[in-house]
C-alpha cells in the first residue's frame, strides 16, 4: 500500500460544513470536518447513528437534496477537482465510475420494478465500459464475485425475491461493476451473516489491493474497522473529535466518546425463565414453497423450498434466537408464523389453533403479535410522522382516547431514547439508526404477548445496540413478551436469547439452549459461524 502522504491523498475534504434546511430551522449536520484519504487506504468513518457519518460521504459525490441542502464552508478535492464546484453533467460521469457507492438500506435503493440483471447492467451501460454482448457475462461474475449461489438463476429475480442479504450483496456488486478508484461503503455489511461478510470484506479488501483503490467505510461495527480500515476517524454530533492510524486509535484513544465505542460491547444474558411459564406458541411442521416454474398450462412443475418442515415452542417471556446465512429462510419463517406468507403446517398460540384462520379471523391477533422489519426505511410510511406511524396500532385496535395514545407516544419514545419532540418529523429526518429506534417503538406500544425482531440491531452502533438490548430484557422482564430474535449478530444473539436455532437452506441445523450452543456446538455448520465471529474479536 501506498505511503500516507498528502500529494498520495485520493479525496480530500476540507472544513465541510453542510446544513439541511427543514421549514424554518437550519439543522447543521456537518461542522468543520477535514479528513484525507489516501490511495489504497480504507478510511473509517465511525461514530454513533446521527453523528454525520453518511451526511460527509454522501456530500462527495453531491447526493443531498439540492434545493434543502448548503454548504457553509468546505471542499471536497478528487484528484484534484473540488466536487463541490463541479456541474451536474461532469458529476455524473464520476457518479458510479471513478467513485461508487454502496448504500446503506438496499431495499429502498434497489429499484423494485427492475429485475437484477437490468439493474447492474444499467451502470455498466451508463459508463460504455463493456460491448452488449459481454455486459450479461460481467453481470453473472460480480453476482459470483459477492457471493451470490447459482448466480446465472437470479438474473431475472426482483428484489422483493431475494433476502436482505442477498440484496446488500448486489447492491456491492452494481458498486464494484465499473472497478472504481474510491468505493464509499455505508454500513456494507450490516445484512450479512459472520461467514458472508468475512467473504465481502475479504473481497472488497482483495479488489482493493488489485485496483489500488480507495475505501471510505462507514461502520459501525468497530470489530471490522479494527481489522479492514488503515484509518479512521471517530465522528460525534457533527464533528471529528479523533482521527489517525486504526492501531494507534484503538490501543491508546484520546476522547473518552471513542473509548466508550471500543469499550461498547453486547453481554450478559436473559432474565430466568420462570419453572411455570406457560406455552405461547408452537410450530409444527412448518413448510414455505415458492413456485418458480410453470408448464405450458400454467401448472407450477417446481418449487423454491425456502423452509422445510420446521418445528418450535416458545414459552411466555422466553427468547429464541433464530441464526444462519443470508438466504436460510430465517425470516421467511417469521413472516409464516404471522401468516404474511403462505405456509402449511400447524401453529397454536396461546391454544388457539391459528393457521387455517383467514386474514379477518386472524385480525385480532395481530395485536399480541408484532414485528420489526429489517429493513426500517422500507416498512414506515414516507408520507405519516413518527407520531401517525406510531398510533396507527392504537387506533386500529382501539387502544385509549386520542389524548391518551398522545401520552403513551411519548412513553415509548422515551423508552427506546428517542426525543418526543420530534414525533411529529418524517422518517427521512431521521438516521437510519434512529428508523429502526422508531421501528421497534411502533411494536412496542401495543404491548404484545410475542415480537419477531428481524435484524432489530442491524442498523445500529454497538452503544445503541446495548441500550435496545437491555431495553427488550427489561420490556420482557416487565411485560412477560416472548421474542424471535432473527440475527447474523452472534454476540447479540448471545446477549438476549434463551434457546437459539440454527438455520441453513431452510432446514434446521442444530438447536440448543443458548448456552450449551455457544459453548459446544455440534454440527460443522455451527462451529463455522462461531468461529467467523471470533476472528473479529
Amino acid at each position: 500500500m501506498s505511503n500516507s502522504n498528502t500529494n498520495d491523498a485520493c479525496i480530500s475534504i476540507n472544513n465541510l460544513s453542510v446544513c439541511f434546511s427543514q421549514g424554518s430551522q437550519n439543522i447543521d449536520a456537518v461542522k468543520g470536518v477535514t479528513l484525507e484519504v489516501y490511495k489504497g487506504h480504507t478510511l473509517a468513518i465511525v461514530g454513533e447513528s446521527g453523528s454525520g457519518k453518511s451526511v460527509t460521504a454522501m456530500s462527495i459525490l453531491s447526493l443531498h437534496p439540492k434545493d434543502k441542502t448548503s454548504y457553509p464552508s468546505g471542499e471536497i478535492f478528487y484528484n484534484g477537482i473540488d466536487l463541490l464546484k463541479l456541474p451536474e453533467a461532469e458529476l455524473r460521469a464520476i457518479r458510479g465510475k471513478k467513485i461508487s457507492m454502496i448504500f446503506q438500506e438496499p431495499m429502498t435503493s434497489l429499484n423494485p420494478l427492475h429485475s437484477i440483471e437490468k439493474q447492474i447492467s444499467e451502470t455498466l451501460i451508463l459508463h460504455g465500459m463493456l460491448s452488449a454482448p459481454k455486459i450479461k457475462n460481467r453481470v453473472i461474475e460480480l453476482l459470483e464475485l459477492v457471493g451470490i449461489p447459482d448466480p446465472e438463476s437470479r438474473l431475472d429475480a426482483y428484489p422483493h425475491q431475494l433476502s436482505g442479504g442477498q440484496k446488500q450483496r448486489v447492491m456491492i456488486a452494481m458498486a464494484l461493476a465499473n472497478e472504481p478508484d474510491v468505493l464509499i461503503a455505508d454500513e456494507p455489511t450490516t445484512a450479512l451473516d459472520v461467514t458472508v461478510q468475512k467473504q465481502v470484506l475479504e473481497l472488497i479488501k482483495s479488489l482493493q489491493k488489485k485496483m489500488n483503490m480507495s475505501v471510505i467505510l462507514i461502520s459501525h461495527d468497530l470489530n471490522v474497522v479494527r481489522h479492514y480500515a488503515d484509518d479512521m476517524a471517530v465522528m460525534h454530533q457533527g464533528k471529528i473529535i479523533e482521527q489517525g492510524k486504526t492501531a494507534d486509535v484503538f490501543n491508546h484513544p484520546q476522547q473518552e466518546y471513542t473509548r466508550e465505542l471500543i469499550d461498547s460491547e453486547p453481554s450478559g444474558q436473559p432474565m430466568a425463565l420462570a419453572d411455570n411459564a406457560a406455552t405461547l406458541l408452537t410450530a409444527d411442521n412448518i413448510n414455505v414453497w415458492f413456485p418458480t416454474k410453470t408448464n405450458f398450462w400454467g401448472k407450477t412443475t417446481d418449487y423454491l423450498k425456502a423452509v422445510k418442515d420446521i418445528s418450535i415452542e416458545l414459552k411466555a417471556g422466553e427468547t429464541l434466537g433464530i441464526v444462519g446465512e443470508s438466504g436460510s429462510g430465517k425470516t421467511t419463517f417469521g413472516l409464516a408464523i404471522l401468516k404474511l406468507l403462505s405456509s402449511t403446517g400447524n401453529v397454536e398460540f396461546l391454544g388457539e389453533k391459528i393457521d387455517s384462520l383467514n386474514q379477518a379471523q386472524f385480525r385480532p391477533f395481530r395485536k399480541e403479535l408484532q414485528i420489526v422489519f429489517q429493513d426500517p426505511y422500507g416498512s414506515l410510511s414516507p408520507r405519516m410522522s413518527v407520531a401517525q406511524i406510531i398510533e396507527e396500532g392504537m387506533a386500529i385496535h382501539n387502544i385509549g382516547t386520542e389524548s391518551d395514545r398522545e401520552q403513551i407516544i411519548i412513553d415509548v419514545l422515551n423508552e427506546v431514547e428517542l426525543d418526543p419532540d420530534t414525533r411529529n418529523r418524517y422518517p427521512h429526518e431521521f438516521s437510519g439508526g434512529q428508523r429502526q429506534r422508531i421501528a421497534i417503538a411502533r411494536a412496542l406500544v401495543l404491548k404484545p404477548k410475542l415480537i419477531i425482531l428481524d435484524e432489530p440491531t442491524s442498523a445500529l452502533d454497538r452503544t445503541v445496540q446495548i441500550q435496545v438490548i437491555e431495553l427488550l430484557r427489561s420490556l420482557q422482564e416487565k411485560y412477560g413478551i416472548a421474542y424471535i430474535f432473527i440475527s447474523h449478530d452472534l454476540s447479540v444473539v448471545k446477549a438476549i436469547s434463551h434457546k437459539v436455532m440454527v438455520m441453513k437452506n431452510g432446514q434446521i441445523v442444530e438447536q440448543n439452549d443458548c448456552q450449551t450452543l455457544f459453548a459446544n456446538p455440534k454440527e460443522t455448520y455451527t462451529k463455522n459461524l462461531l468461529e467467523a465471529a471470533y476472528f473479529y474479536s
